[in-house]
Parts: structure tokens; C-alpha cells; sequence
């Protein structure tokens, strides 16, 4: 793993997410409009937040901090992710 592989999962997985927010945002227009500008605001700033970290010197084992980076990305979006699906559950 190196810094370019992790920095490619930092924009996917981040996209992916920005996109599906986008497509709720088509499909349910006007419904919880600010809740979900808030997921917006956490996915960017999540997303800012890992690739200032994956561009700092790495402490120690290379391969062990980009793990640690890849799992905080994982979990962070998983998190993310279940507030959107509350949002979708609210919004039928």
C-alpha cells in the first residue's frame, strides 16, 4: 500500500457517499434539506480531515498508519452512512 492507493480510497469511498446524498437530494427534494447539508459539511470535512493526514509524515511502520487510515475512513463512512439512512427512513 502507499500514499497514492490510499489517497484514491480517500476520493471513492467520500464520492460515493456525496453521491448518494446527491441522489436522495433528486429523489426527495425538500426533505430534510438541512440535515442533509450537514451530512455534506461532515463527508467534506471528513474527507479534508484524511487527506491532510495521509499527506503528513507518516510515524513509524508506513503500512501500519495507512491501515489506520484506511479503518478510520471505513468506519467514519459506515457512520455516515447510517445517519443517511435515518434521513431516508424519515423521509418516506
Amino acid at each position: 500500500m502507499n500514499l497514492r492507493d490510499i489517497k484514491k480510497d480517500i476520493e471513492y469511498v467520500v464520492s460515493a457517499f456525496l453521491d448518494d446524498c446527491s441522489v436522495f437530494a433528486t429523489v426527495k427534494p425538500g426533505v430534510a434539506d438541512k440535515e442533509l447539508d450537514s451530512l455534506l459539511d461532515e463527508a467534506i470535512d471528513l474527507y479534508n480531515d484524511l487527506r491532510d493526514k495521509a499527506n503528513a509524515k507518516a510515524e513509524g511502520g508506513k503500512r501500519a498508519y495507512y491501515n489506520g487510515l484506511r479503518k478510520e475512513l471505513l468506519e467514519k463512512t459506515d457512520g455516515l452512512y447510517d445517519k443517511l439512512s435515518q434521513l431516508v427512513k424519515a423521509g418516506k
